[in-house]
């Protein structure tokens, strides 16, 4: 009898032998899927924007066709990267206000925006990825839509207010703040609540409720 064989024959009269092998295929496979998705973000993290696949396997310690094995190329991997940094974010971005001043909200809308901005990767070549410049456009469309949805009629009748306050809270901005000029996290979320009280403070007080 050969050894295949002898291996079915073991398996069919005992099937529950197998289940704890493909059980530990399957945990290893999880295991090396993490391992791939955490180091690809340290890497981008520690300032290399765009990775390869082989660095991407030599940081998680495990061979190039197991990065491909689990991920066809690296947009999808990336789409994974967007989809954990969205779990993480996600319950910043949805936790509901709690003051009735829409100048309150702004100024919480800024606190917040530095907690989102510091998980995300501060400037993956995207114009190298199709799916990155998809989602980076679906950002910038979501964040600014959250600056307008607390703004008042009023607000929102003046352009220009509304335009400089969508840019100001930004994620272009935050990376100016951080990457291109240096500040570090605690700073440039200082420079970016001045920059809206600035601007709040130039509105009129009235009528814009």
């Amino acid at each position: 009898m050969t050894t295949t064989a002898k291996a079915e024959g073991e398996a069919k009269a005992n099937p529950a032998s197998v289940t704890p092998r493909i059980d530990g295929r399957r945990e290893r496979s999880r295991s090396s899927h993490k391992r791939i998705v955490k180091a690809m973000m340290e890497l981008i993290a520690g300032g290399d924007l765009m990775p390869s696949a082989a660095r991407v396997a030599d940081e998680a310690g495990i061979g190039i066709r197991t990065v491909f094995r689990h991920f066809d190329d690296m947009d999808s991997l990336y789409s994974e990267i967007s989809a954990t940094i969205a779990e993480r974010v996600m319950p910043i971005v949805t936790a509901p206000y709690l003051d009735n001043d829409w100048r309150a909200n702004m100024r919480d809308l800024a606190r917040r925006r530095v907690r989102v901005f510091e998980t995300m990767p501060a400037n993956i070549k995207r114009y190298q990825s199709p799916f990155l410049m998809a989602e980076y456009g679906r950002v910038i469309t979501v964040e600014r839509e959250l600056v307008m949805r607390l703004l008042p009629a009023p607000v929102l009748a003046n352009k220009v207010a509304a335009e400089a306050l969508c840019a100001t809270l930004s994620f272009q901005n935050w990376r100016a703040l951080r990457h291109d000029q240096g500040l570090p996290a605690e700073e440039a979320g200082t420079v970016t609540a001045h920059m809206v009280e600035a601007l709040l403070a130039a509105l009129p007080q009235g009528g814009d409720r």
